[in-house]
């Protein structure tokens, strides 16, 4: 697993999306109802939705378990060009993927396997590559911080 060491931003942000997307297939954006009002996020939500895949309601996504009943609305889009371009202009940082502003906590997938993660509002995100080339890759992101932490089994 990988530690993102400092929250990318501009270049870096931009650099790891463009390969999020080359690697991944999907990602996930969740809506808040406890945060926000839905009519806030209409906007961000119709430009994104040619790309949709399914929404569901639910208390758990990839980084974030909600108790006592609650629930929030997870958003799964395809990743490719237009989800690309729309997340570079949305935000300039992973981190800013957090209410009031955005929608939250931005992760993508590969394969239905969690690829990247984020925890917006904890500024936390981990990276689980699959092999040395993805490993390469993120090497070649000018300025991206991150240590590799091995697995505790």
């Amino acid at each position: 697993m990988i530690v993102l060491n400092r929250q990318p931003r501009k270049k870096e942000y931009n650099a790891l999306i463009d390969l999020c997307c080359e690697v991944c297939d999907e990602f996930q954006l969740v809506f808040r109802k406890d945060f926000a009002d839905f009519a806030d996020y209409r906007e961000i939500l119709d430009k994104l939705s040619p790309s949709l895949k399914e929404m569901k309601e639910e208390s758990e996504w990839a980084t974030t378990i909600l108790g006592d009943g609650q629930t929030a609305y997870v958003y799964y889009y395809y990743a490719n060009e237009h989800t690309k371009n729309l997340l570079k202009e949305l935000s300039n940082s992973l981190y800013g993927w957090v209410h009031p502003n955005l929608l939250e906590d931005l992760s993508f997938f590969k394969n239905g396997k969690e690829w990247l993660v984020s925890s917006s509002h904890e500024e936390e995100s981990y990276i689980f590559p699959e092999n040395e080339e993805e490993i390469e890759s993120l090497k070649q992101i000018k300025g991206l911080r991150w240590t590799i932490q091995e697995d505790d089994e």
